[in-house]
């Protein structure tokens, strides 16, 4: 009966104690989607993603899970132990047992609801980190899309203002052609009032002229004849 008494203060030791760890595990996955919510809130724009693999609340939901699936499998081993043939019988007892299986069954299923929720709430937590990190990826690439066309913006600029430049050089060189065509007009039209004004000089320039012929026409017949000669001498 004395180790039955034992049994039975172990076994309410213990429950107590899982139920005390059950509540903290209750309220550390309640807090699970403010955590989330924190790290989506923090530094930097929009905030970060949230990790449940590197953040507390992971680690000590998994710790949590196996410290709780511990001593839920010690209290269904001391339930067995009470149950055995070798253990005392009676109405009490019964009762006792049956009590003990009853709470066992109610933590065994509150911590399959609370581990579910925790999975939920991880689960959603990740997603919004996904869904946040996408939006910040597409702001990022965003912005980087718009520094790239105001940069191809300002190239373009700076090729207008360079034709523009090269159009200017253009205008001013005609402008000078022109003008310079215009002196050259000038020049010509004093030469030709000239050369009116003084009759004489058209006589000389033609004399000039019919004597460059007439020496050049001397000079083709005089190197017609030394060919010819040329040509006798060495046919001999």
């Amino acid at each position: 009966m004395a180790t039955y008494d034992s049994l039975r203060r172990q076994l309410r030791t213990l429950e107590s104690s899982l139920d005390a760890k059950l509540t903290t595990y209750s309220k550390l996955a309640s807090s699970i989607p403010r955590q989330a919510a924190a790290a989506g809130a923090g530094p930097g724009p929009g905030g970060s993603a949230y990790e449940p693999g590197r953040g507390s609340a992971r680690g000590g939901t998994e710790e949590l899970e196996e410290e709780i699936g511990g001593m839920v499998d010690r209290v269904r081993g001391l339930s067995r132990i009470l149950s055995t043939p070798s253990a005392p019988s009676g109405p009490s007892v019964a009762h006792a047992v049956q009590r003990h299986r009853e709470v066992l069954q109610d933590y065994t299923r509150d911590f399959r609801r609370t581990k579910q929720n925790v999975q939920t709430a991880l689960e959603q937590a990740n997603l919004l980190g996904s869904v946040r990190g996408e939006i910040e990826n597409y702001k990022t690439s965003r912005t980087s899309t718009t520094d790239a066309l105001l940069s191809e913006r300002g190239h373009i600029d700076s090729s207008h203002r360079m034709a523009d430049e090269l159009l200017q050089h253009a205008h001013d060189t005609r402008a000078e052609f022109r003008q310079q065509a215009r002196m050259l007009g000038g020049v010509q039209q004093r030469m030709t009032g000239v050369l009116s004004d003084i009759p004489g000089i058209n006589n000389i320039l033609g004399l000039i002229q019919t004597r460059r012929r007439r020496d050049a026409v001397i000079m083709g017949v005089l190197i017609a004849v030394c060919i010819i000669v040329l040509w006798h001498y060495m046919g001999r």
